[in-house]
C-alpha cells in the first residue's frame, strides 16, 4: 500500500496503514487551526502527539460538559465511541499526530465546523 496523502481545510492527514480493523495515520494540524467539534458513532481512535502542543476538546458523551486539556510531545488521548471531542493547534505551534483507529472513517457527526462542512 502508498501512503495516501489527503489534503484538509486544516492541514493534512497520511494514511500510512489501513486493513479490515484498522486505520493508521499521521494528522498534520496548521498553527491556529483546529479540526470539527465531533464525535463517532462506532469508530474508536487512539492519538499520541508527535510534535508541538495539542488542546483537546472532549465530553465523555454528546450532553455532557466539555473540558480541555493540553497535550505535549509523547502524550496520549483515546477517543471511545460517542465521545464529543475537538483537536486544535491553538497552543502557538503547528501539530503532529499519529492516529491509530478502527476502521470507520466515514464514521463523523460534526457538531461545530470552522470550515462549514
Amino acid at each position: 500500500m502508498k501512503a495516501a496523502i489527503i489534503n484538509k481545510p486544516w492541514g493534512w492527514e497520511e494514511i500510512w496503514a489501513q486493513t479490515e480493523g484498522y486505520v493508521g495515520k499521521i494528522l498534520h494540524i496548521n498553527k491556529g487551526q483546529r479540526l470539527s467539534l465531533q464525535f463517532h458513532v462506532d469508530k474508536e481512535e487512539t492519538i499520541r502527539v508527535l510534535s508541538g502542543k495539542l488542546e483537546v476538546f472532549y465530553a465523555e458523551r454528546r450532553e455532557g460538559e466539555i473540558k480541555t486539556i493540553i497535550l505535549e510531545e509523547g502524550e496520549v488521548f483515546h477517543v471511545r465511541p460517542m465521545m464529543v471531542h475537538r483537536f486544535c493547534a491553538t497552543q502557538g505551534t503547528e501539530v503532529e499526530l499519529l492516529e491509530v483507529s478502527t476502521n470507520h472513517l466515514e464514521d463523523v457527526v460534526r457538531l461545530e465546523d470552522d470550515y462549514q462542512r
